[in-house]
């Protein structure tokens, strides 16, 4: 992705919509992206549409498929689904368990009662891992009319998925996430699906997202996924962060006080993310103890990272919503690295402790 990014330097920066050399030459770089992130997706490139962020993905999504409806909305999924839901529909949240598994039996329950315009959920949930009944929640939404939103960002291109087959009505995925650059997204789109846009303006992305392309992030993305759909790839990938989170986890698990947060099985889960909770610490201090020793780790979701507030995630699932770790691995992630938490995890936590003492 370093030497694709590099060449774009000496790529003219000519608007992809109009039909001269240099802008018939982004539009191919552009159309070339969208078929690889197809290509991961199952789906087709018709299908992919780039849009900035995942926020903007998924209030795009849920402002064409809900707007004036009832939409309904797994209590656990990202603030931008369910402040979009709040803001264009009337939302009723479905509850999930103390692992973060979605009811189903309450959502048809929900969908039996009332007209639904939209069904929102997830296939791996952003900070637990937890992997949903994705296939399961589109079959219930179809049965009962109802379109459907499925957040794929926290499993694509972790996990091997059929992003085209699911029959979702749409479905956001993240460049960042897949080990892309930061900023760009894409909504897969089911065959036949008209989706208005959200950004107006402009005939870009086949009418359905207005604005002049961001050429690197979208070739970067499509880089990304090009790579992962090499044989055997994404298989590899989720055996080595999976072990990298098992470790991580064992020495976490070795500090009094530390619980798993989601499903304890490994395959219930993304392979790459594993969520904690610690008794007596809030998270706060633990982060910036972590972050002198040269390890970055995360609390709660990037939705509300800002304002380090409780996680909205942990608190539906009946849990401790002030002390939650999430750990997470990537491409980029060592050995060292894990080496590196393992060395100083117990000691930041119990000399936070010791101070409250």
């Amino acid at each position: 992705m370093r030497q694709a990014l590099g060449e774009l330097l000496d790529v003219v920066q000519a608007d992809p919509g109009r039909p001269y050399d240099e802008a018939l030459v982004t539009r191919q770089l552009i159309e070339d992206a969208r078929e690889s992130v197809a290509r991961l997706a199952r789906a087709t490139p018709r299908q992919v549409v780039f849009t900035a962020s995942i926020a903007e993905s998924v209030t795009t999504a849920v402002t064409a498929l809900g707007s004036g409806g009832r939409i309904l909305s797994g209590s656990t999924e990202r603030t931008s689904v369910l402040e979009a839901a709040r803001r264009v529909g009337e939302l009723v949240e479905i509850p999930v368990d103390r692992l973060g598994h979605l009811d189903l039996d309450a959502l048809e329950v929900l969908l039996s009662q009332n007209p639904v315009a939209l069904v929102c959920g997830q296939v791996a949930n952003h900070e637990t891992g937890t992997l949903s009944d994705a296939t399961g929640l589109v079959e219930l939404a179809r049965r009962h009319g109802a379109a459907v939103h499925l957040d794929a960002s926290m499993a694509f291109g972790h996990l091997d998925l059929d992003l085209g087959g699911l029959d979702a009505d749409a479905v956001t995925v993240a460049g960042e996430l897949l080990g892309g650059p930061m900023g760009t997204a894409v909504i897969i789109v089911r065959r036949g699906r008209v989706l208005p846009p959200l950004v107006v303006g402009g005939s870009q992305e086949r009418a359905r997202r207005a604005g002049l392309e961001n050429l690197s992030g979208i070739v970067g993305m499509g880089v990304a996924a090009e790579v992962l759909t090499g044989p055997g790839i994404i298989d590899a990938e989720a055996t080595r962060a999976r072990a990298q989170i098992e470790s991580l986890e064992r020495f976490a698990l070795a500090t009094r006080g530390v619980s798993t947060v989601g499903d304890p099985d490994p395959l219930g889960r993304a392979p790459h993310v594993r969520c904690f909770t610690v008794e007596g610490v809030e998270a706060e201090p633990i982060l910036l103890g972590l972050n002198r020793a040269g390890i970055s780790i995360h609390s709660g979701s990037a939705c509300s990272s800002e304002s380090l507030e409780p996680s909205p995630v942990l608190a539906a699932m009946g849990l401790d919503a002030d002390r939650s770790l999430r750990l997470s691995v990537g491409w980029s992630t060592t050995s060292t690295d894990v080496d590196r938490f393992a060395e100083r995890f117990d000691g930041v936590v119990e000399s936070l402790r010791a101070l409250r003492t």
